[in-house]
C-alpha cells in the first residue's frame, strides 16, 4: 500500500468528564479515577430512577460570536471546540488554505441534537401555538448539528458526512472518513462525535431498564453485579490525513487507521446479536490484513448493561478466544453515546503509544456469562503491542470495529 492510500491520525481534540488534555485524562486512567458523579437535579424528576452522570466542565469560549451561538446547542459547542483543539494539535491553523480548498472534509455525529431545543416545539402541540418556537429551534435540535456547525465555524468546503447512529456515531464517522481518504476523495478529514448530558437522555435508558440505579460504583462493565449504564457527555475529534499529505507538511503522527468495518444485525432494534458483532470484528481484521493474534488489546463497548455485555463478550470470545486483553472505558467516562467511539479511539492511541492498558473501572468479579476473557482488572497493565481494536454497538443493531497502529510504528 502506498503513502497515498494510508491514513494517519495527526491531531486530536477532546472534552470529557476527566478533562480535555491527555495529561489530565491519562492521569485519571492510571489512577483508576472516574468522572461519574451524582446528579442532584435529576432526583426532582418524578419517576426517574437514574441518579448518576458524567458531566463535562465546559463553557463556550469567549471568541465564539454571539450570533453564532444562537444556532448552537451545547452538543454543537462541544463538537466545534473539540474540532478546533484537534486542528491546533495537528499543526493546522484555522486560517490555513487547506480548510477551504475542498480537499478537507468533516465526518461527525451524535445520537441527537440538543434535547432542550425540542422543548420549544412543545407549545405547538400543548397550547396549539408557536409562541415558544425560535428561528433556531430546529438548528439546535437537528441530528447533524455537530457536523454542520464544525463546517460553518471553520469554513470547511469539502465533504460533510453526518453520522447519527447513536453509540456508533463517532466510530462510523472515523471509519467513513478513513474510507473517504483512502479512496482519494479527500486529503484530510475531521472525524468524531459529541454528546451533551441531559435528563432526557437518562430517561430514555431508564424506561428501558438499561440505566444504573446505583448511588456509587457504577457503571460496572462485565461485572456480575452490574445493573446498567451511566451516561456521560463529551466530544472527541480526530484529524485523519493521507500519509503522503501529512509527511509533506511535517505533521505529527499519533497513529494509523488500518482497519474498519460496520454492519447491522437485521434482527432487533434493542437486542444485540453476537453473531453479527463477531462478523464485524472479523471484517475489520480482514480490512487491516491482520489475524486476531496480531491485536494487542480490545477496547470493548462494555456499557454495563446485562444483555449488551453478555452479547459482546460472546462475540469477542468467538473472534479472539481468551488470549487478548479486553477493557472498557465506560466506567471512567460514562457512556457518552455519540462521542464514545472518538473518546475511546483517542485514549486507546495514547495508551498504545505509552505502553499500558487502563483497567475496567468497577469491574471486581466478572460475570460467568462474560467469561472466559482476559479482562484488565484492578490495575493498569503494561503492553508492548503495536495495534488495538476498538468496538462500538448501537441501538438498531449497528456495529462498528476500528483497528489502529501505534504512531511510532508508522514507517
Amino acid at each position: 500500500m502506498t503513502d497515498d492510500e494510508r491514513v494517519v491520525v495527526t491531531g486530536a481534540g477532546t472534552l470529557s468528564a476527566l478533562g480535555s488534555s491527555w495529561a489530565e485524562v491519562g492521569a485519571a486512567l492510571r489512577d483508576s479515577r472516574g468522572g461519574v458523579v451524582a446528579m442532584p437535579a435529576w432526583s426532582e424528576i418524578d419517576g426517574l430512577r437514574c441518579r448518576l452522570g458524567a458531566p463535562v466542565s465546559f463553557d463556550a469560549p469567549a471568541h465564539y460570536p454571539r450570533k453564532t451561538l444562537r444556532s448552537m446547542g451545547r452538543v454543537a459547542q462541544l463538537a466545534v471546540r473539540s474540532a478546533e483543539s484537534a486542528l491546533e494539535a495537528a499543526g493546522l491553523e484555522q486560517s490555513d488554505a487547506v480548510l477551504t480548498n475542498g480537499r478537507l472534509g468533516v465526518a461527525f455525529g451524535s445520537a441527537t441534537g440538543s434535547p432542550d431545543a425540542l422543548l420549544e416545539f412543545v407549545s405547538l402541540f400543548r397550547d396549539q401555538h408557536i409562541h415558544r418556537l425560535k428561528s433556531t429551534s430546529y438548528l439546535r435540535s437537528m441530528a447533524h448539528t455537530g457536523a454542520v456547525n464544525i463546517a460553518v465555524h471553520l469554513g470547511i468546503t469539502g465533504r460533510a458526512i453526518p453520522t447519527t447512529s447513536a453509540c456508533t456515531a463517532a466510530s462510523q464517522a472515523i471509519g467513513f472518513a478513513f474510507e473517504t481518504i483512502r479512496a482519494g476523495l479527500q486529503d484530510v478529514m475531521l472525524a468524531g462525535g459529541a454528546e451533551e448530558l441531559t435528563a432526557a437522555h437518562a430517561a430514555v435508558f431508564d424506561v428501558l431498564l438499561a440505566a444504573s440505579r446505583a448511588d456509587t460504583l457504577a457503571p460496572r462493565p462485565f461485572d456480575r453485579d452490574r445493573d446498567g449504564l451511566v451516561l456521560g457527555e463529551g466530544a472527541s475529534t480526530l484529524i485523519l490525513e493521507r500519509l503522503s499529505h501529512a509527511r509533506a507538511r511535517g505533521a505529527p503522527i499519533l497513529g494509523e487507521v488500518i482497519g474498519f468495518a460496520t454492519n447491522c444485525d437485521g434482527v432487533h432494534v434493542t437486542q444485540p446479536n453476537p453473531r453479527t458483532q463477531a462478523q464485524c470484528m472479523v471484517q475489520a481484521l480482514e480490512s487491516a490484513g491482520l489475524a486476531a493474534s496480531d491485536i494487542g488489546f480490545v477496547s470493548a463497548h462494555g456499557t454495563g448493561t446485562v444483555a449488551g455485555d453478555v452479547s459482546e463478550a460472546e462475540a469477542t470470545r468467538a473472534v479472539f478466544g481468551s488470549q487478548v486483553p479486553v477493557h472498557s472505558l465506560k466506567g471512567h467516562f460514562g457512556h457518552t453515546l455519540g462521542a464514545c467511539g472518538g473518546l475511546e479511539a483517542w485514549a486507546g492511541l495514547r495508551m498504545l503509544e505509552e505502553g499500558w492498558i487502563a483497567p475496567t473501572l468497577h469491574l471486581r468479579e466478572p460475570d460467568p456469562d462474560c467469561e472466559p476473557l482476559d479482562f484488565v482488572v484492578g490495575e493498569r497493565r503494561a503492553t508492548s503491542a503495536d495495534t488495538f481494536m476498538t468496538n462500538n454497538f448501537a441501538f438498531g443493531g449497528i456495529n462498528t470495529s476500528l483497528i489502529f497502529r501505534r504512531g511510532s510504528q508508522v514507517v
